[in-house]
């Protein structure tokens, strides 16, 4: 046993350690499909020492003590889905899995909120919640392979924030260990407090580099009283998604407005849509009374814009299979590859950022489907949820190929004046170019990192490329 794990079996107990091959090897990466690529190729580098499965925030301050003491790098680590190889660990690192920790410690019905162990999986979050008649609102697609304390880390969004809002919106608290051992808690929970700057805000989005999120405090909502669905197609993308911007702009907030580019909805709506045309998905629900004005309201807007009403089929049809992608594998098996990029923009930048990045990707060397969808909006803008499917040649250079592609997209994105990021997260894979969108920001977020984690042992390599 590593030196680490000794130490961790002694204070902790065998039990929690492990450091047999194959718990080693389901923790060597996440869901970034870069790694499973150099996995198939033999030169994933790196990999933990040991796994470490706390049963309680105590425990993982102990093991963040142990971990400082003997300068081993720690990697807090969720489900694994996620796809920006945020929780793909460096050599001789100390993993430490949240998922024992997984209980639902609360829910406070007048006050509607909730109270979760970090390594509680959102699909089992959303079931245990539910059957007492309430909802999260937060719905990634990633949601029975992904943790609460996961959507706060990587400061995730779910299907129907526009009306629910992200993770930044339902987190109410939390609490974490930081890279000395120490515990904080941001509490009470309170409907608002001015109390100095908001604190919690240092977790959401961390990834892991400040500390390690250990308990959350999430709103809920109760389940809604009605639900109501609807689409619409329009002869070009920028008639849906102006549709969607004056919907928004007065104060509409349908649990849902997905507008797909025409490549896209060829792709998965042509059963319902006209040829050459571009979807919206729209989904309302709560109040009755609530869920008619705003499904008329919609209506409306669409047929303002030339969208021609196509019926309830194609919604149905998502809301079943809106979490059934295909694996990784189903690609690389054909030495292809494929991979999302999510950017945001303002409504005014929004068009532009659509045209370059899709432009961008279709001239990537290998790329053979390059689209787009909206599937987050604002008052303010909308995200791009942009598609690639790439068949390199020769196999050998792949990656070379596939960072090509990416960084054809994300500078298009940043000359558009757009993020890098909408939901994801940065990992390693965005995290080069993270001083580039912060520009005079990012000192600041240097010095934090220093601040908290003057040891560098905390997920070293993700947010920033160097300390």
């Amino acid at each position: 046993m590593s030196e680490i794990g000794e130490a961790l079996a002694r204070e902790l107990g065998r039990d929690r350690v492990a450091e047999d091959a194959a718990t080693l090897a389901a923790h060597r990466t996440d869901y970034w499909i870069l790694a499973h690529l150099r996995a198939r190729q033999g030169r994933l580098a790196g990999g933990p020492a040991c796994v470490v499965k706390p049963r309680s925030t105590a425990e993982v301050a102990s093991a963040i003590r142990l971990a400082k003491r003997h300068g081993v790098p720690v990697v807090p680590y969720g489900a694994g889905s996620g796809v920006v190889g945020g929780a793909t660990p460096p050599a001789g690192s100390l993993v430490v899995d949240l998922t024992a920790m997984s209980r639902l410690l609360e829910l406070n019905e007048p006050a509607l909120y909730a109270r979760a162990e970090a390594g509680m999986l959102g699909g089992a979050y959303e079931a245990a919640i539910g059957a007492r008649g309430y909802t999260s609102g937060h719905y990634p697609q990633s949601i029975d392979r992904s943790t609460v304390g996961g959507w706060v880390a990587t400061r995730a969004a779910g299907q129907f924030s526009t009306r629910y809002g992200n993770i930044e919106d339902l987190c109410l608290g939390l609490e974490a260990v930081l890279p000395t051992g120490e515990v904080v808690r941001t509490e009470p929970v309170v409907p608002r407090a001015s109390v100095g700057p908001n604190l919690r805000e240092l977790f959401l989005g961390s990834e892991g580099a400040l500390g390690v999120v250990t308990e959350v405090a999430l709103r809920v909502h109760p389940l809604p009283e009605v639900r109501a669905l609807a689409s619409f197609a329009f002869p070009s993308m920028g008639a849906a998604l102006d549709t969607v911007r004056r919907v928004l702009r007065v104060g509409w907030r349908p649990a849902v407005l997905r507008a797909y580019d025409q490549m896209e909805t060829e792709r998965q709506f042509s059963a319902w849509a006209p040829a050459d045309t571009c979807l919206l998905l729209v989904v309302s629900e709560g109040p009755g009374a609530l869920v008619q004005a705003e499904s008329g309201a919609c209506a409306s807007e669409a047929a303002t814009a030339g969208g021609k009403a196509v019926g309830t089929g194609p919604v149905a049809h998502w809301l079943e299979a809106r979490n059934k992608v295909p694996s990784w594998d189903f690609f690389l098996d054909r030495e292809m590859l494929a991979d999302t990029i999510e950017v945001a923009a303002t409504w005014d930048r929004i068009g532009t950022v659509y045209e370059t990045v899709v432009a961008a990707l279709a001239g990537a060397r290998g790329v053979i489907v390059a689209s787009g969808h909206s599937s987050h909006g604002y008052p303010q803008g909308t995200n791009i949820y942009f598609t690639f499917v790439m068949k390199p040649e020769p196999f050998a250079d792949a990656e070379a190929a596939y960072l090509e592609a990416w960084g054809r997209a994300l500078g298009a994105t940043v000359a558009a004046g757009g993020t890098i990021s909408h939901h994801h997260g940065i990992g390693r894979l965005r995290a080069p170019w993270l001083e580039r969108e912060l520009g005079s920001a990012y000192p600041l977020l240097r010095a934090l990192k220093r601040a908290l984690d003057p040891s560098g042992i905390m997920n070293p390599g993700v947010l920033l490329t160097h300390v």
